[in-house]
């Protein structure tokens, strides 16, 4: 009997033991994966994490800290102020100011998405987006042909090749405001350049300044001629990335020269063109100098983009409306970054990354 009892009470231990080293795992993995079972919550993990990184690149943190200080001061206090002045009415007459020794505080008030609803319900934004789209789109569109076509011809072995690169890189080099000024001279319809030309050859002076269609094409050509000079750049800059090996054994297999551009040389330039695209359009939507400095937005509104008329209503229109450009401003951000968002899914869905 007691050898029985023996033999009866090991598979007792065992099962005891079996359930200490199974409670003794399942505090382990609770542990390990910061569960309910006795592991460290979620953000003490993640502070611990900032710590050890703070302490182990501390010098990279350091050298970083000057240059997030400024933009925060450059950027992010006027982004902030911006968005802030949106949700009220603020304008030239409420605002803070002193007039001779008399300061005067500001008497405007919080009217929430007063002025958003305004805006997007408004006729004026939405015909200004629509030209402003339009504009865009022309815009980056040609200039990105145009440079993959430049691009194309000046990655071949020709005479003078160095001269032609030199000579297409000039509109870059030169200011902006420069250019433009040199343009709206070419475009004066009584003594300038192009309107002589065409009277040479017996057709009339095209007013390009003061016809709104004609207005229309003259700052979409002035824009695209800025730009081609960095599409260009960009995208020679990727086909000389391309190896050359590639067309050679394309080439021996019957390959055409469409076949491969197609095959061959859009694929490897993907990685720059989606690049050069996103930030063509982002400049090309915010272009300022080009539309003010050539046409005001002119003749009336017709050539008028977001920026523009956000500047108008802050520095033009009297009294000066601080709420409804600033409205405007964030307006032009969140499209932005609605474009970037849908760009890069886009890209992603596509297989690239960005």
């Amino acid at each position: 009997m007691a050898v029985h009892t023996g033999q009866s009470g090991a598979p007792a231990a065992g099962d005891d033991l079996a359930r200490g080293q199974g409670r003794g795992t399942g505090e382990a993995t609770g542990k390990a994966t910061g569960g309910a079972s006795g592991g460290p919550p979620g953000p003490l993990r993640a502070s611990e994490r900032l710590r050890r990184g703070l302490a182990t690149h501390w010098y990279a943190w350091t050298m970083v800290a000057p240059v997030v200080a400024v933009i925060g001061v450059i950027i992010g206090y006027p982004l902030v102020r911006g968005v802030y002045l949106s949700l009220t009415d603020a304008n030239e007459r409420n605002v803070e100011r002193s007039i001779g020794v008399n300061h005067l505080p500001a008497t405007y008030e919080f009217v929430g998405l007063d002025n958003y609803t305004e805006a997007l319900t408004g006729g004026q934004f939405l015909s200004t987006l629509g030209w402003t789209l339009v504009w865009t789109a022309l815009c980056v569109s040609v200039t990105f042909g145009l440079g993959l076509a430049l691009a194309n011809i000046l990655n071949r072995r020709i005479a003078g090749r160095s001269f032609y690169r030199m000579l297409l890189i000039l509109p870059w080099a030169v200011p902006g405001f420069v250019s433009v000024f040199a343009w709206r001279f070419l475009y004066n319809e009584d003594r300038g350049f192009l309107n002589k030309l065409l009277a040479g050859g017996g057709i009339d002076a095209v007013p390009w300044l003061n016809d709104p269609t004609w207005a229309k094409f003259s700052v979409i050509a002035v824009n695209i001629w800025l730009g081609v000079p960095f599409m260009m750049v960009a995208l020679l800059g990727g086909l000389q990335s391309i190896p050359g090996e590639m067309y050679e054994a394309a080439e021996m297999d019957g390959a055409g020269a469409w076949q491969r551009f197609r095959h061959i040389t859009m694929p490897g330039l993907r990685p720059v063109s989606t690049t050069v695209i996103l930030l063509s359009t982002i400049w090309t939507f915010n272009m300022f100098p080009v539309i003010f400095l050539l046409t005001r937005g002119g003749p009336g509104e017709a050539t008028q983009i977001l920026v523009t008329q956000a500047y108008k209503f802050s520095f033009e229109i009297s009294p000066r409306d601080f709420a409804q450009s600033s409205t405007w401003g964030v307006l032009i951000l969140v499209l932005l970054m609605l474009f970037a968002a849908v760009y890069r899914r886009v890209l992603r869905q596509q297989g690239d990354t960005w």
